[in-house]
């Protein structure tokens, strides 16, 4: 069975996100086919992919290689995180539907209650939830394909401290779902931009460790998930 290049990229680029592949680290087909478990085309296609999205970039006499974004590229995600996600907010309070409505509440829910517990851990991934699922209401795959891949790239590029107040955030949360369920477009464009604006300052630009050679890669097997992958 093939595995399709969209499974593979996205291994690649989580691998890239979470540092196994440092920047500047050289990234051959025969590699990272070896690391997935697969065979070099659909490596060759994903890093196409991955070098579209700037996660990787092809270097004379070196080849594939991970980007290494400036100071004031990854300040530039921030910036364009500000003003594209109230964006999506307010498209998603003229076109959700009440299936997206259904899901926004539930994590909002979710969320208080693991916040109350103090459950931190759980936090992170529910809310990577809740912005993925506000762009898809916004009903623009355009839109929502954007919205992702900033959020993949400001995982990549920025540690985020944890809100002090994590109940808060969620609160801020409800209050954008409330406002999309009544279909006000301007108060949920304000609210994320508040809340966007807000978290902006938690974030920390990762810097590489002192001497820390560039582009070591973890030696555990990573082979791809093929679970559901049509043949």
């Amino acid at each position: 069975m093939r595995v399709p290049a969209h499974s593979v990229c996205t291994a690649i680029r989580d691998d890239i996100i979470t540092g196994v592949f440092e920047r500047g680290g050289r990234l051959t087909e025969e590699q990272l086919a070896r690391r997935y478990g697969v065979s070099r085309i659909p490596v060759r296609e994903a890093l196409r992919t991955l070098e579209s999205e700037g996660f990787v970039t092809t270097r004379r006499h070196a080849g594939a290689c991970v980007a290494e974004p400036t100071e004031q590229e990854a300040a530039d995600l921030l910036e364009v995180r500000l003003l594209v996600e109230p964006l999506g907010a307010a498209r998603a309070a003229r076109r959700r539907t009440e299936a997206h409505l259904k899901v926004l509440r539930g994590l909002v829910r979710l969320g208080q209650e693991r916040a109350r517990q103090g459950r931190s851990e759980e936090l992170r991934p529910l809310a990577g939830w809740f912005h993925g699922t506000l762009a898809q209401a916004s009903g623009s795959p355009a839109l929502t394909a954007l919205l992702t891949q900033l959020r993949q790239k400001i995982a990549w590029m920025y540690a985020v401290e944890q809100p002090a107040r994590p109940g808060e955030t969620w609160a801020e949360y409800g209050a954008i779902v409330d406002a999309v369920a009544r279909g006000d477009a301007e108060r949920a464009r304000a609210l994320t931009a508040q809340h966007v604006e807000r978290l902006a300052g938690a974030h920390r630009l990762r810097i590489p460790a002192p001497g820390r050679p560039a582009g070591r890669v973890r030696t555990s097997q990573h082979p791809v998930n093929t679970v559901g992958v049509q043949g």
